[in-house]
């Protein structure tokens, strides 16, 4: 029951707040996305690692058809229903020193997306984990279309006709499983991973079901809408879009491909991880090269997904583990970032590094935090990132050892980007834009403060989260031989 009111408490506001008006609109969004985060919160303290779902809820949807409103958590989806419940709550804070035209309409979307993102990973039936993923993509498609810079229409077209081709496999493939089941069918996912499939049909399905996670996620060479849209988007949603619904392409491959179609992952595994890795070199050659810090930050996400992609499909304990802990770690780094690059925009209208300087001789506080989280990005020790990357390059290294290498390289270029972005944008001389730049405020803090804490926290304690995560990877991998 408590997973159903996860998935309805925004879903409900959403619908008061169409009725709202005025300044009342964003402190109701907010007091809803707390209150989320609080029951994600009692959920996480009552989580028991060693049972495979809990909090579970089942009932007919279409009796007919055999599908099922089925909803559960387990060890997989436990930090991505956190990571949901964390950001969103911040996101919308962040948003409090700006004023968006038709606010109710806005801050809506944002619910409605937070609802359909909590629905798909706690989906235990596949047409329902399908209609939350589709649902997921229309409030962050209007988001972008009516909020966005001046090529938004564009820009939202292309994300729009990429989607829609990556769905459209997807569900192929789904519906052919479906038909693959016993008497009058079960879209069930326990009874999709039950099914007993020739090599040759999960070859065609593990092409199906990849396609439609790999253009979410994205991975190379399936990417190039992220770039335009991402900078294009009013912040607020970037965040949301690499912060969490990039997720739903990595959730998607380990809950669906690996335990449906483990021999074509047997298969096909070896091309995901290398074009997963040219994804992590591409995407960072071209983050150096970049001097719009939003489209930087951008291809640095594309870059990081890569990796975590290439340790899924390393089919290893540690490239699991490091998948799910860096999703979680992705996500709280991203989300500061963007939200530290709108902060030096709102403040110089330019994101053009040659610009740019000098910053922290007015900001000292600014300046910490954005080193906190570039070192969370690059992977220091002590740091977030460096638990996701150290057991995901493990994991990449297991399975092949040349591969290993290169996806390694993900450290020196990561570092180069990154500290450069920094070096261009914080220090040396003002610029005329850069002269009269003001510190951080109170609404300011209270959004990256807490993204601090968690990239110490994860950084410093690592093994309360894997311990979360560890026996339900475990079986999905013992599930695979």
């Amino acid at each position: 029951m408590l997973t159903l009111v996860l998935i309805l408490i925004p879903l409900l506001v959403a619908l008061v707040l169409l009725a709202l008006r005025g300044g009342a609109v964003k402190r109701v969004a907010l007091i809803a996305s707390l209150a989320e985060l609080a029951l994600a919160v009692y959920v996480l303290s009552t989580f028991q690692p060693d049972t495979t779902s809990q909090f579970s809820l089942s009932y007919h949807w279409i009796k007919s058809a055999g599908v099922q409103f089925a909803i559960g958590i387990d060890g997989i989806s436990i930090l991505l229903v956190l990571l949901s419940t964390l950001l969103v709550p911040l996101i919308i804070l962040s948003t409090f020193n700006h004023s968006y035209r038709n606010p109710s309409s806005f801050y809506a979307l944002i619910l409605f997306m937070q609802s359909a993102l909590v629905g798909v990973f706690v989906a235990k039936d596949a047409f329902l984990f399908y209609f939350f993923f589709e649902a997921a993509l229309i409030p962050i498609y209007f988001i972008a279309a009516l909020w966005g810079g001046e090529n938004r229409i564009k820009v939202t077209f292309k994300f729009f006709i990429y989607t829609i081709f990556g769905s459209l496999f997807m569900l192929l493939g789904l519906v052919y499983l479906y038909l693959q089941t016993p008497g009058t069918h079960s879209s069930l996912l326990t009874a999709f991973y039950g099914l007993n499939l020739s090599a040759s049909q999960q070859g065609f399905l593990f092409w199906a079901l990849f396609i439609g996670f790999a253009i979410k996620m994205p991975i190379f060479p399936f990417h190039t809408w992220q770039p335009d849209t991402y900078v294009e988007s009013p912040t607020p949603a970037t965040m949301l879009l690499a912060g969490i619904m990039l997720k739903m392409g990595t959730y998607g491959l380990i809950r669906i491909v690996l335990p449906i179609v483990p021999e074509g992952v047997q298969q096909w595994g070896i091309v995901a991880i290398v074009l997963a890795v040219i994804g992590i070199v591409y995407g960072s050659i071209i983050a150096i090269q970049q001097q719009d810090m939003k489209r930087l930050v951008a291809y640095s996400s594309f870059a990081h997904v890569g990796l975590m992609a290439a340790g899924i499909f390393s089919l290893t304990l540690d490239g699991l583990q490091g998948s799910l802990i860096q999703m979680l770690a992705h996500g709280i780094n991203v989300v500061g970032l963007f939200f530290i690059v709108e902060i030096i925009f709102s403040r110089t209208q330019s994101r053009d590094l040659a610009q740019l300087g000098g910053i922290t001789q007015n900001s000292p506080v600014l300046s910490v935090f954005f080193i906190i989280l570039v070192l969370g990005s690059v992977a220091l020790p002590l740091t977030n990132g460096f638990i996701g990357e150290f057991l995901l390059l493990k994991g990449v290294f297991t399975y092949n050892t040349w591969l290993g290498v290169i996806a390694g390289t993900t450290i020196i270029l990561g570092a180069v980007y990154m500290l450069r972005m920094v070096q261009k944008s914080m220090f040396g001389l003002q610029t005329t834009v850069t002269e009269q730049f003001t510190d951080l405020n109170l609404n300011e803090i209270l959004v990256l403060a807490p993204l601090a804490v968690f990239v110490f926290w994860i950084g410093l304690f690592p093994n309360g989260f894997l311990k979360l995560t560890e026996p339900a990877v475990a079986e999905l991998l013992r599930a695979m031989k």
